[in-house]
């Protein structure tokens, strides 16, 4: 007999309805595991997504790679035409470890290699100084750019420049082959008569090691001396080409502004092809400067060490410099130099007076000084050449000892006064001392050799309005020599042969 059930406890019903509810949310949650998995996106949901103008989209597909230094940090979300245009616009979702994207950066199109296949997104973040874009911002066309295809190199080469690219390829082939003449040999270097292009180019690989050593040393030359000065002169360029990139009217009018200004230097050949040549000893000199300011600045350094304590005392100089002008002002007042100012006042304007007077003394003075210096110094100081009498004194000291022998012969030896000693010649040669209304004869032993200086034949002109120091200097050492006339209207001492006299010392 069955046992009776309590009339309190519910019968669990035993179909398959509990059954088909846990097949369906398992169903569910396995399929949103695997949506997880493969799609890695939270529906309704996106992450970063940029926008970027192509010429074209160059067969990219849907879920291509983006790759920044061949890292993959997203993929291609969306490709559409741009309305009125044939550019692309592809869109790009960047994960957050291709973040953050500048306002700089540059998106290529570039193949995968064979095994992927396909094309991929080649993506520059830019530089970290510029502004960061935003979740949907675009790239303009002008920082995008697509790979060359085949096919548009085939489409290139038509038949005419298929037949122009094999006369080049044979042209190049002939200038490389054949051998010059005697014609074309008569300006070539010696070393090359007689031989092809190509002999020639092989010789010249001989001067290739010393030409790459110079290459290699100019290279390592432009990496500058510290370690980032390459990365900052290319940082520079690219922030000079973003510049001008964005500037293109004034870069229009740059280049126009250049043309003249090349139109105008060339206009000038001439003249800075003279300067060019002076160029060389310019820097020659300069280099001369500069190694003397070189020399220099260790001393300079030194100097500026030791006058240093000096500087810094100079403040409280000037400080203490102040109690001193406090005391002394007043007794610069008006009360306190009123008087001493009223008896200033008269010789001060005399002052004033004699001042602008002594403007005409002083240029007087520059024109005496300057007839010292041109004219009466230099005949002081010139030496009278008289043979073997000559004393090797300058004019100035022959003056003194002419002063002292007239004092001497003047002198009387026993006390009765002064008197000249006169020695009257004799010979049968005469002696016409000219130059004067009554001229003066004489006669002597010996025929005159002739007389130093010159004596002029005629007064030299007086000029008192011109300058002394633009006239010419007499010459002391102009020698005249003797004259077989007597009495010659040249005026100069003369002298004639006593046969001219009858022999005679009349």
């Amino acid at each position: 007999m069955p046992a009776l059930r309590r009339s309190g406890t519910p019968r669990r019903r035993r179909d398959g309805g509990g059954t088909f509810r846990i097949g369906l949310v398992t169903a569910i949650v396995l399929a949103i595991l695997v949506y997880f998995g493969f799609a890695k996106d939270i529906p309704f949901t996106h992450g970063y997504r940029l926008n970027a103008v192509f010429e074209t989209s160059n067969n990219i597909r849907l879920s291509s790679p983006v790759r920044i230094a061949g890292v993959k940090v997203g993929k291609v979300k969306a490709i559409e035409r741009k309305p009125g245009t044939n550019t692309a616009i592809v869109q790009m979702e960047i994960d957050p470890n291709g973040l953050p994207i500048h306002k700089d950066a540059e998106a290529k199109i570039r193949p995968r290699i064979f095994l992927e296949g396909n094309f991929f997104v080649d993506l520059k973040p830019g530089t970290p100084s510029a502004p960061v874009l935003d979740d949907g911002d675009t790239l303009p066309i002008t920082q995008t750019a697509v790979p060359v295809q085949f096919d548009q190199i085939l489409g290139i080469l038509q038949s005419d420049t298929r037949k122009n690219l094999q006369l080049t390829l044979q042209g190049l082939g002939d200038a490389l082959t054949r051998k010059p003449s005697a014609a074309d040999d008569l300006d070539s270097d010696p070393a090359t008569r007689g031989q092809t292009a190509a002999e020639s180019l092989n010789d010249a690989i001989d001067y290739g090691k010393p030409a790459l050593k110079g290459t290699a040393l100019v290279n390592q030359a432009l990496l500058g001396v510290d370690r980032d000065d390459l990365s900052r002169l290319l940082h520079g360029l690219s922030r000079t080409m973003e510049g001008l990139g964005r500037n293109e009217r004034q870069l229009e009018e740059l280049l126009v502004n250049f043309n003249a200004t090349v139109a105008a230097t060339a206009a000038e050949s001439t003249d800075l092809q003279a300067s060019v040549r002076l160029l060389g000893p310019t820097i020659e000199h300069a280099d001369g400067a500069l190694t003397a300011v070189n020399a220099a600045l260790p001393p300079t350094r030194v100097f500026a060490r030791e006058i240093l304590p000096g500087v810094l005392e100079t403040p409280a100089t000037v400080n203490a410099t102040f109690p001193w002008i406090k005391d002394f002002r007043p007794l610069l007042s008006q009360a306190e130099l009123k008087g001493l100012l009223q008896d200033l006042q008269p010789g001060t304007e005399a002052l004033a007076h004699v001042s602008q007077q002594s403007l005409q003394l002083m240029r007087e003075t520059n024109l005496l000084s300057r007839c010292a210096t041109h004219n009466v110094f230099p005949v002081q100081n010139a030496k009278l050449d008289d043979g073997a009498l000559s004393t090797d004194a300058t004019v100035s000291e022959e003056f003194w000892h002419a002063l002292v022998g007239i004092a001497g012969e003047g002198q009387n030896f026993d006390g009765n006064g002064y008197f000249v000693r006169l020695q009257p010649g004799g010979g049968n040669n005469y002696l016409e001392i000219a130059g004067r209304k009554d001229p003066y004869y004489g006669a002597l032993p010996d025929k005159p050799l002739g007389t130093r200086p010159d004596w002029p034949s005629s007064k030299p002109p007086y000029k008192p309005h011109v300058p002394c120091y633009t006239q010419k200097a007499p010459n002391l050492n102009a020698k005249a020599g003797p004259s077989d006339a007597l009495g010659a209207s040249s005026g100069q001492s003369t002298a004639r042969a006593a046969a001219a006299r009858g022999g005679d010392g009349g």
